[in-house]
């Protein structure tokens, strides 16, 4: 057990930067080693703006990590990459074989995918990742993997990321001036959904909402595809910012109303309610009904799952095709009756996607929050890329155990009602998916690695 890497995940957010260290246990399960988090404040809307800034917050969470236990060697990262400059398309793929009589090959796939980044994108964006969706050879169509087939002609549908070359730059370099190595960069939406989801929800089709805090980051899936992705431009913080110029407190008091007394359905929230805020400088102290809060919170939600229902549309997969339904990840998925509201402007079912389902048993209970999806869907990236032998990684023969800190502390054993138990027997007993990110490229940070960022 003690032969398996220890992998670090960093998810550089727009209101918190964390910093997960994981390793696998003899059961195929992510125990958790180290973890920190600091509050972010050079990113707005996912990107890095403020460079030094940026660096201070990656070193806070470093630090905190360290500090949670000193053993775990800190160097080389997988970091997550999200904001509105990330768009995605779709393009077409085929290849004449030279040798007809041979099966197929996967330097042909390869080859495939390898053309695919001379696809014509506006300048200034660059290729984040091209994956591959269902692929043809000569008149079959929907084939998953064509490797052993025989045939003519083979071609594939394509998902095409792109990112904006100076956010992509940006984060390259905050992480390499804190002292790090970046390992790979990862889309956000696709490592909140390798966290979250189970094979079953690969085949039934679903949308992955990671609500976070200056972005809604969005992973379509059907028929076991990677159908779509998105960055919605609003998160949890624009939200904070609407109660804040809607109910005149200061950011802090909105974001704790927020937090305590929010409601994303304002016919949940009772008339008669009332919130005191203490006056600023000698003024009278405020009453703040909740139910203006609610309604508030309620319109920006609102606004928000548009844009999913938007998205959906162009896909072709917003009438009941979803079976999984939508699932809510992220920070922002914790607000009350969020669910509710998901159902009724969408049409489709919801839950909340925690990331439990990789971790293994007896961690703190902060680390299952929906805040750290993406973060831990970066550890399970790097372990695909090991268990594939996609990139080296240097084995921890040193001893490493889980720190007294990150473990649960023993409870009285309280009576659990039967439903909750029936659904966390249900939870345990979801298959992992196989292999999540097995269709994906095998590593993008060497895409970003220009020349003149060596000369810094």
């Amino acid at each position: 057990m003690h032969e398996q890497p220890i992998i670090v995940g960093l998810d550089i957010g727009t209101t918190k930067i964390a910093a997960i260290a994981g390793r696998k246990n003899e059961f195929g399960k992510l125990e958790i080693l180290g973890f920190g988090r600091a509050n972010s404040n050079g990113v707005k809307h996912g990107q890095v703006l403020n460079i030094d800034e940026t660096i201070k917050a990656i070193k806070m969470a470093l630090d905190n990590c360290h500090s949670s236990n000193p053993t775990v060697p800190l160097t080389e990262v997988y970091v997550g990459i999200a904001g509105h400059h990330i768009k995605s398309l779709q393009t077409r793929g085929d290849i004449v074989r030279q040798n007809t009589d041979d099966e197929i090959t996967q330097r042909e796939i390869d080859q495939l995918v390898a053309d695919q980044y001379k696809t014509y994108i506006p300048a200034g964006d660059q290729i984040i990742d091209v994956i591959p969706q269902e692929f043809t050879v000569d008149n079959f169509q929907n084939i998953p993997n064509p490797i052993g087939y025989g045939g003519v002609k083979v071609g594939a549908n394509f998902h095409i990321i792109t990112g904006d070359k100076n956010a992509i730059r940006n984060i390259n370099r905050s992480v390499e001036k804190s002292g790090l190595i970046t390992k790979d960069l990862v889309l956000q939406p696709l490592a909140s959904a390798a966290a979250v989801m189970g094979q079953e929800d690969l085949e039934a089709g679903v949308a992955i909402v990671d609500i976070g805090g200056g972005t809604t980051d969005l992973a379509v899936f059907y028929e076991g595809i990677l159908k779509h992705t998105a960055v919605i431009p609003f998160g949890g913080e624009n939200i904070s910012n609407d109660i804040k110029t809607g109910l005149g407190v200061l950011k802090t008091q909105a974001e704790q109303m927020k937090v305590q007394f929010g409601s994303a359905l304002s016919n949940e929230a009772k008339t008669n309610a009332f919130i005191t805020i203490p006056g600023l400088r000698g003024m009278p102290a405020k009453e703040i009904s909740v139910k203006n809060l609610a309604n508030i919170i309620q319109a920006r939600m609102s606004e928000i799952m548009d844009f999913v229902i938007y998205h959906l549309k162009q896909v072709g997969l917003d009438n009941k095709m979803l079976n999984g339904g939508i699932v809510l990840t992220g920070g922002g998925s914790q607000l009350k009756h969020l669910i509710q509201l998901t159902e009724y402007v969408t049409g489709l079912n919801a839950r909340i996607g925690f990331p439990t389902e990789h971790l293994a048993a007896g961690h703190i209970e902060e680390l299952a929050k929906p805040t750290y999806s993406t973060c831990i869907g970066l550890i399970l990236k790097g372990y695909s890329d090991y268990e594939h032998n996609r990139k080296q990684f240097e084995t921890q023969y040193v001893q490493v155990d889980v720190p007294e800190i990150l473990k649960e502390k023993p409870m009285d054993p309280e009576p659990v009602a039967a439903e909750e138990s029936v659904a966390r027997e249900k939870m345990k007993n979801r298959k992992g998916i196989k292999d999540f990110w097995g269709k994906f490229k095998d590593g993008i940070i060497d895409l970003f690695k220009e020349e003149e960022d060596h000369a810094l």
